[in-house]
């Protein structure tokens, strides 16, 4: 990254001639080093959520690193020969002009002063038009509801509600006013459940205890429920694991629970994160088994496992639902079947159907990423009825 930021500002000031243009692209260049430097040290020294940078900085900083410096880089091969085209046709210019160029000519020249200008700003006003929209977003999110037909659902859990709050990411891009705001419409909800399916803070323990307090203030009926995600571990999985069993907070680490709801015991099986870095699908599969050896039959079972390719373990054990997350509904999406999601995930949003056997993919109501195209942030809300 610092590499292709140091390219960048040595490309942006070489084409923008004028020196306001260069001292400008020069600017912007050294905010972005110095914006992903702070970024990095954040990481790594654990401070916790407080912004030295404000949220847009930081904002307009993962969306240049992330997205606008890929696409550049992309862009390159396709350029080149453009580029080799223009300064062949320069030389070949210049070898055959005798004499001085007429006084109108010059205008040539302010023309492409003009497009050096474009060329270096069009990235970074790209950059800073993206991170005003992320800003708008991230204090948003929708509430997806889903009725499903549960094959062999007791009649007692006929109309059996469920919250599914996926994805929190407290700390860097969310907090504030939308957490508050998260929890005040679940607890609109009144639904029978509340599960929460991993990823409660985005890597930072210092967000651990806010985290777990926006839990606690959350009401079900019977009951809330969480399980853990790939970024609660980032920073210390084992001290994210302790803490989190220590606050009371039913956490499910491999482990199940019995909720009885109208006198029919229903089966929360929480799925721990898969490390495998390796033939994942197959550890998260083997992981599912394993868990699968604590169901008891007389109970209505419900999995949750944060990575969605739980479900093809889970729909061969013929388990009825499957709530997931992770997926961030895709993230940058171009329309419901083409983007990050199916290029990274069998299933990254809304439901999926294998058999009898349902599926839920939350998109996440927080962010670890400001940005979100086509996914928006949401909070998901079950009513489950028998056919």
């Amino acid at each position: 990254m610092f590499a292709l930021d140091a390219i960048w500002w040595a490309a942006s000031v070489r084409i923008a001639r004028p020196l306001v243009a260069r001292r400008a692209a020069a600017i912007f260049s050294l905010a972005q080093l110095t914006g992903m430097s702070w970024v990095l040290i954040q990481r790594f020294s654990h401070p916790g959520s407080t912004a030295l940078f404000s949220k847009f900085a930081v904002t307009a900083v993962f969306i240049w690193h992330m997205i606008i410096l890929p696409l550049l880089l992309l862009l390159v091969p396709a350029l080149l020969p453009i580029l080799a085209a223009a300064v062949v046709l320069r030389i070949t210019r210049g070898r055959y002009k005798s004499n001085p160029a007429p006084a109108n000519a010059r205008r040539g020249l302010n023309r492409r002063q003009f497009l050096g200008v474009a060329l270096a700003t069009a990235p970074p006003l790209l950059d800073l038009s993206l991170a005003t929209i992320a800003m708008r977003q991230l204090d948003q999110f929708r509430v997806r509801r889903f009725i499903l037909p549960i094959a062999g659902l007791p009649s007692d859990l006929h109309g059996l509600t469920i919250a599914q709050v996926s994805d929190m990411h407290v700390g860097r891009f969310t907090s504030g006013r939308v957490l508050r705001e998260m929890v005040r419409v679940v607890n609109e909800f009144r639904a029978d459940l509340v599960l929460l399916t991993g990823d409660l803070i985005n890597d930072a323990l210092a967000d651990l205890d806010h985290g777990l307090d926006l839990v606690r203030s959350m009401e079900g009926r019977a009951g809330v429920y969480l399980i853990e995600g790939n970024h609660d571990l980032i920073e210390n999985g084992a001290e994210f694991e302790r803490r989190v069993k220590q606050s009371g907070v039913p956490f499910l680490l491999d482990e199940s629970a019995i909720v009885t709801i109208r006198s029919v015991p229903v089966q929360l099986l929480g799925l721990s994160w898969t490390r495998a870095r390796e033939n994942r699908d197959a550890a998260i599969a083997a992981s599912v088994r394993r868990l699968m050896r604590q169901r008891q039959q007389e109970s209505f079972p419900i999995l949750l496992a944060h990575h969605p390719h739980a479900f093809d373990a889970a729909a061969e054990a013929a388990l009825p639902l499957t709530l997931s997350g992770h997926t961030h509904g895709g993230q940058l999406m171009l329309n419901e079947q083409c983007g990050f999601g199916p290029a990274m995930f069998r299933y990254w949003s809304g439901l999926y159907s294998r058999g009898a056997s349902r599926l839920i993919v939350s998109n996440g109501v927080g962010n670890w990423f400001p940005l979100r195209v086509r996914a928006p942030a949401e909070l998901v809300h079950l009513t489950l009825v028998r056919t």
